[in-house]
């Protein structure tokens, strides 16, 4: 693609209009700034040419009111047009992504076009996590926007990255006005589609099962979800498809709005009165109010969109390959990753030095390659009622010296990672009784508890260089190769000393978090780092940017697990998905399910083991060996191929996806089934993304099938062995179109 022309402005003076234009490889988003120098949202969806004003209708609407500029021209309502950046206050009556509240205390705002910039290369965004890209890659639409009456502007910040098919968004808010004024709502991304019927798709659960599919349409009035736990959550994602009503996974029209964040957030699709569909994305506006002085810049943090014209697998990749190649940043960003032996399941609590150099001698003979050190290795920790803050290696516990532990496991061919949980706090701890006042608690108020722990205030920088330093002193004792960052509550009792407006305080301590994650990771830049929240109540883009990959689930059940995974596939690759095999019956659902199924199941993301070896038959440990052989033998495929989800395991009788590499001379295909029945039919799996005239071998039947064959026809499975039986094959291309 030309470079000039992946962002357009075209002025049309004799309108007094100006026309923003997008282009990526395969869609156009298109916006205007009319004769009034109100931002009208035109389209968005595959690639077109032209402007697209003609779409614009006006008529005398009654009740839809008319800007003061319009005279006694009824026909013109902030009501009734498709907005770039609705605001409270100017008539329109739609759900506002700015709700501004002014020096005098009024509720009004009028951001009208001022002007542009357009710039090479992707903007960033100081202190918030956010996609990056050479500049070469993208390019940058900076349009400025400012109230007249009280000088604040509204600066919307456009990223184009044309090869990906992904258009960020971001706001920042400059006050140029003679005062505080307090942003009450801000929503960082929103655009108005005036025509159609749409579902709205999003990712709801609970702790230990996550991001369940909802699909639903979007009805007149305002649907949609939140968190207003602090965190993205368990409970909901920072994540909204809006979808065609007759789109599936490999056709139609979609679009995919994911928040770069990991705090509260709201996400809202409104149908109005004339059948115009709003959507948005952005912080949470519950109990937020956020001061910005005079001369001060708030930064909203970021959204990428996407459409595909194409269906929802190919809307999925789009996501996949701009989160895998433009956010996940480090060493570990493009390099297979190591397979994991964790402690927690394996021992718990209850360990000692010696136990865990056993379990790494266990582990390092079925060919795992890093033993995590889970919790309880610090302070007087043997049980989550105590010690969290006091980050002082348990030597008496250990028997030893961390970096002797570490040493003993390096000896033995593994890397060494270790589990921390820096935000948590525990009432009996060494750092809570000297420092009360560094945790998150209203005065005169009891505090909510929270797996008997609170939250360190990490609004407040002293809070957090206390926890930096030793945490540090903690990792100079050894070469760690890896980090489990743990948070295990929500946050509540919002209250920081000395904030001049509570309402910050959640927003400040997301940018604390942010601001020790860059630290550590400029400290220790070799650092493999794994997010996770009491499992997947942080699974977001904003962590991602820190950690390339998060524990998906604390539920290692491999059937929930599927669900689990499915829906967290659309829209983060599975290269980011911590997914582990553990012992049975499991610890949460007490399911037994086959070695090779629960195998199966945690190949899709980084790889690794919950269990003791040392439990095992010898006929099981052989069975991990040549898992993990197979896993290295297929892991680039899983990390960089183009993932297709084949069935929906919420409501088929097997569970199937398949992974495809750029070129398509590749497929590893696997499954699950999930029902058992007597004398049942075989299941025929469709494939995706292979080249329609190419052959394919399978090379263990020594078959070969056709590309088109394969993915109308599909490949028949039988079950043979019992309940919940795993398959899987691999194809090789022998020739393409």
């Amino acid at each position: 693609m030309n470079k000039k022309s992946i962002i357009q402005y075209d002025h049309a003076p004799a309108s007094k209009a100006g026309f923003f234009t997008l282009q990526t490889e395969h869609t156009t988003y298109q916006f205007m700034a009319d004769r009034y120098g109100n931002l009208l949202h035109l389209y968005y969806g595959r690639k077109a040419a032209g402007r697209m004003d003609y779409l614009l209708t006006c008529a005398d609407h009654g009740f839809s009111m008319n800007q003061y500029d319009a005279g006694a021209d009824r026909t013109y309502s902030m009501d009734a047009q498709p907005l770039e950046f609705p605001a409270m206050g100017n008539g329109d009556f739609r759900s506002p992504m700015l709700v501004l509240c002014n020096e005098d205390g009024s509720y009004s705002s009028d951001f009208r076009y001022e002007g542009h910039e357009i710039q090479d290369g992707k903007y960033s965004l100081p202190g918030l996590p956010a996609v990056y890209a050479e500049d070469e890659e993208a390019k940058s639409l900076i349009v400025r926007l400012r109230d007249s009456v009280t000088g604040v502007r509204a600066d919307l910040l456009y990223g184009v990255l044309p090869g990906c098919d992904i258009i960020t968004r971001a706001v920042r808010i400059v006050n140029d006005g003679k005062g505080t004024i307090r942003i009450r709502k801000i929503q960082s991304a929103g655009f108005d589609l005036i025509a159609g019927d749409y579902d709205l798709l999003s990712f709801y659960g609970r702790h230990a099962m996550e991001r369940n599919v909802q699909r639903q349409r979007i009805g007149h009035g305002t649907s949609g979800f939140c968190s207003r736990r602090g965190t993205s959550s368990h409970e909901y994602n920072p994540l909204m498809i809006i979808a065609e009503s007759e789109t599936t996974e490999r056709s139609g029209g979609a679009y995919a709005m994911s928040f770069v964040y990991s705090g509260s957030f709201r996400a809202e699709a409104e149908k109005d009165q004339y059948g115009m569909t709003r959507v948005q994305i952005g912080l949470s506006d519950e109990a937020f109010s956020y001061p910005v002085e005079r001369g001060a810049v708030f930064h909203a943090p970021e959204v990428i969109l996407s459409y595909s014209g194409e269906g929802l697998a190919k809307l999925s990749q789009q996501l996949h390959r701009c989160m895998r190649t433009h956010l996940c940043r480090g060493k570990y960003r493009d390099l297979p990753r190591p397979v994991v032996l964790n402690s927690w399941e394996a021992l718990f609590m209850d360990f000692d030095g010696g136990k865990i150099v056993e379990l790494a001698r266990e582990g390092a003979a079925l060919g795992m390659d890093l033993l995590v050190l889970d919790d309880g290795w610090f302070g007087e920790r043997n049980d989550d009622s105590c010690a969290l803050g006091d980050w002082t290696v348990n030597e008496a516990k250990l028997g030893f010296s961390l970096g002797e532990l570490i040493r003993r496991v390096h000896e033995l061919g593994m890397r060494f990672g270790i589990w921390i949980e820096p935000e948590g706090v525990s009432e009996n701890s060494k750092l809570y009784r000297s420092h009360p006042d560094y945790a998150l608690r209203i005065p005169g108020r009891n505090p909510v508890r929270g797996r008997n722990q609170l939250l360190l205030d990490f609004s407040r920088q002293e809070v957090a260089d206390l926890i930096f330093d030793s945490i540090c002193a903690v990792l100079d004792q050894g070469p760690v190769d890896y980090i489990k960052w743990d948070m295990n509550r929500c946050l509540s009792d919002l209250y920081s000393p000395g904030a001049e407006d509570q309402g910050r305080v959640a927003h400040d301590y997301m940018l604390g978090v942010y601001r020790f994650l860059e630290r550590l990771l400029e400290r220790y830049p070799d650092l493999l780092l794994e997010g996770c929240s009491g499992g997947g109540g942080r699974f977001d883009a904003g962590m991602l940017y820190y950690a390339p990959q998060i524990w998906c689930s604390d539920n290692t059940d491999a059937i929930d697990r599927i669900r689990i995974q499915y829906g967290t596939s659309f829209g983060y690759p599975v290269s980011t998905f911590g997914a582990h095999v553990s012992a049975v019956p499991n610890q949460l659902t007490n399911r037994v399910t086959p070695l090779k199924t629960r195998g199966i199941v945690a190949m899709t993301g980084g790889f690794g083991y919950e269990l003791d070896p040392a439990e095992l038959s010898a006929e099981q440990r052989e069975e991990i060996r040549e898992q993990i052989r197979n896993y290295h033998q297929y892991e680039a495929l899983i990390r960089t191929g183009d993932y297709y989800r084949l069935t929906d395991p919420f409501r088929a009788r097997a569970a199937a996806w398949c992974y495809v590499d750029d070129r398509k001379s590749e497929v590893l295909l696997q499954g699950v089934f999930l029902e058992t029945h007597a004398n049942e039919s075989p299941v025929f799996i469709r494939l995706m993304g292979l080249d329609p005239a190419g052959e394919y071998l399978d090379p263990v039947s020594n078959q070969v099938y056709s590309g088109a064959a394969l993915m109308e026809c599909g490949i028949p499975f039988t079950q043979k062995e019992g309940e919940y039986e795993a398959f899987e094959c691999y194809f090789k291309a022998l020739c393409s179109s």
